[in-house]
């Protein structure tokens, strides 16, 4: 594999329909619960990215205790945000006892990198999502699954429930959102006008104002 020396986010070749993922993820949970489901291939010098679902698409997983512990995980996410080598998503498990860091780094991700963002309770659910985002992508592998105009990929529960982080948004309006504007990217850059025909003029503006104040 030929490594970018300066930020580790070079090139990494991702045979069709595997993981390659990061040795430290050996013998955990999230690789356990992939195991047979999924072909997963331990590659070490892949920081700072967690998992690479294809050559220009992967994963950085921010645990419970990275999240408490304090701002740390930002250098990695700025140095995939950085790439132009690579698209991030980001899986972070928002817990009983991470949920009150979670605004924090959803704004960090979302708002200030314009990257995705996805909530999960644990490396259980993570394993779920990690394998229907492979699964997607070999369906179409030249393609974002974030970045579809049409129906999102994970509509639930993860996709649509940072939605519902968003103020003045619920279960049902982010769901209608999703299904215009099926990425936080198109979402975020969509007008009052064209939220207005979705979820009505106030909560249209409360959003607005949501992806607009931090720019």
């Amino acid at each position: 594999m030929e490594r970018n020396p300066e930020d580790g986010t070079g090139p990494v070749h991702v045979p069709f329909g595997h993981i390659v993922a990061n040795e430290k993820w050996r013998g955990s949970q999230l690789a356990q619960d992939m195991q047979g489901k999924i072909k997963l291939v331990f590659e070490d010098g892949l920081a700072p990215v967690d998992f690479y679902l294809s050559t220009r698409c992967c994963i950085l997983y921010v645990k419970e205790a990275d999240l408490v512990a304090g701002n740390s995980y930002r250098k990695r996410l700025v140095r995939v945000r950085n790439s132009s080598n690579l698209q991030g998503i980001v899986i972070v498990e928002k817990t009983q006892m991470s949920e009150q860091y979670f605004p924090a780094i959803q704004k960090f991700t979302v708002l200030d990198l314009g990257m995705v963002l996805l909530p999960v309770a644990n490396q259980v659910e993570a394993s779920c999502l990690i394998i229907q985002l492979v699964l997607e992508q070999t369906k179409e592998p030249n393609k974002n699954p974030f970045l579809r105009k049409k129906q999102a990929l994970i509509p639930e529960p993860s996709l649509l429930r940072t939605v519902q982080q968003i103020p003045g948004v619920g279960k049902v309006k982010a769901s209608l959102l999703l299904q215009k504007f099926p990425s936080i990217q198109q979402l975020s850059n969509a007008s009052i006008q064209e939220l207005e025909q979705v979820i009505g003029r106030a909560a249209a503006q409360q959003m607005h104002a949501f992806f607009t104040q931090s720019r």
